[in-house]
């Protein structure tokens, strides 16, 4: 009887060592997948996105003028601008037209993420970046086709996204030159305005 609870004994701890090991092999290959300046791998899916990482993507689809779907990541929702709705017919339209002209279809994105990292509708929340570095969302801000909307805690380019708006305002540039803000995204959505 003895014998038998040793030799029991025994497996139980090579088994246990064995399950160490693959662990062990996890973790390691885990940090290994990890970048040095924050940045993850393209073939991470959004629910392994952190706060304040960067991720490259390529647009496969532009929804409208602040959502595309980025391949691998899927849904993207662009942080601190928005944009007229479709259903606003052709104010919509050349929101969606706007952002089109500055990534189309096939362009080669960073997506960075701010504190929280996907919204209610599961669509990762970025901030995008062209190749040259600059930033798509401030960019349709200053062309005047977005207007700021924030949504705490994310507002790490709040200020420049803000600064955006206005110049574009002022300007009379994109839909501001045509009362297209008259109604507020927001607002229209909310059935507040048409």
């Amino acid at each position: 009887m003895h014998l038998l609870a040793r030799s029991r004994s025994l497996r139980l701890y090579s088994l246990g060592a064995v399950s160490l090991s693959v662990w062990l092999t996890f973790v390691v290959a885990a940090v290994a997948c990890g970048q040095q300046d924050g940045s993850v791998p393209a073939s991470h899916s959004s629910a392994q996105l952190g706060i304040n990482q960067r991720v490259s993507c390529t647009v496969t689809h532009v929804s409208d003028g602040d959502s595309i779907i980025c391949g691998p990541l899927g849904r993207v929702r662009l942080l601190l601008i928005d944009s007229p709705e479709m259903s606003d017919r052709e104010l919509g339209r050349e929101a969606r037209q706007a952002l089109i002209g500055i990534m189309p279809v096939g362009t080669r994105v960073t997506a960075e993420t701010d504190v929280r990292v996907t919204d209610q509708f599961g669509r990762v929340l970025a901030y995008l970046f062209l190749p040259d570095g600059e930033m798509v969302n401030e960019r349709m801000a200053e062309s005047g086709y977005a207007t700021t909307l924030v949504y705490p805690p994310n507002v790490k380019y709040v200020e420049r996204i803000r600064a955006a708006v206005k110049n574009a305002r002022e300007q009379k540039r994109g839909l501001w030159a045509t009362g297209g803000f008259d109604c507020a995204p927001r607002d229209y959505r909310a059935g507040r305005c048409r």
